[in-house]
């Protein structure tokens, strides 16, 4: 969606209406019902074997603003965000993480080595008093 495309009640799902509607005064409170849309839609394409009907434009830009996003959330809070929807036995598989992470780092000339040279702890993630889990605590949840 361009910034510069206004939006009207009718190009919003029940989950973006009632999102804009929580805040009413906030620009982008749209977001949050759109990804819920989004990440729907998404599933239904996979599932239906139709991914390819999303074009290659779209999914670089989704996933850049869904990273640059991540990257300013997490830092700005100073503290680990959920960065999957947790599903279950839906959750993303291994195979979809690397492929797609792979790609991520080849696109911006990365490779394993730096990848390891930043991996970097969570807070709290030394502390013995605190749960030492595989992701990142509070977790996403996929809204049905």
């Amino acid at each position: 969606m361009s910034s510069s495309k206004t939006l009207r009640p009718a190009d919003l799902s029940a989950a973006a209406r009632s999102a804009k509607a929580d805040r009413p005064n906030d620009e982008y409170g749209w977001i949050d019902g759109y990804a819920a849309d989004l990440h729907r839609s998404a599933k239904e394409l996979v599932e239906k074997g139709e991914a390819a009907r999303v074009s290659d434009e779209a999914i670089a830009q989704i996933i850049t603003a869904a990273v640059r996003l991540y990257y300013a959330k997490s830092e700005l809070e100073e503290r680990p965000v959920p960065a999957i929807v947790q599903e279950g036995a839906e959750t993303l598989t291994a195979t979809e993480m690397l492929v797609a992470v792979s790609e991520m780092l080849r696109d911006v000339g990365l490779g394993p080595m730096e990848l390891g040279l930043w991996f970097r702890r969570r807070p709290g993630e030394n502390h013995p008093d605190e749960s030492n889990s595989n992701h990142s605590g509070n977790t996403a949840r996929s809204k049905p």
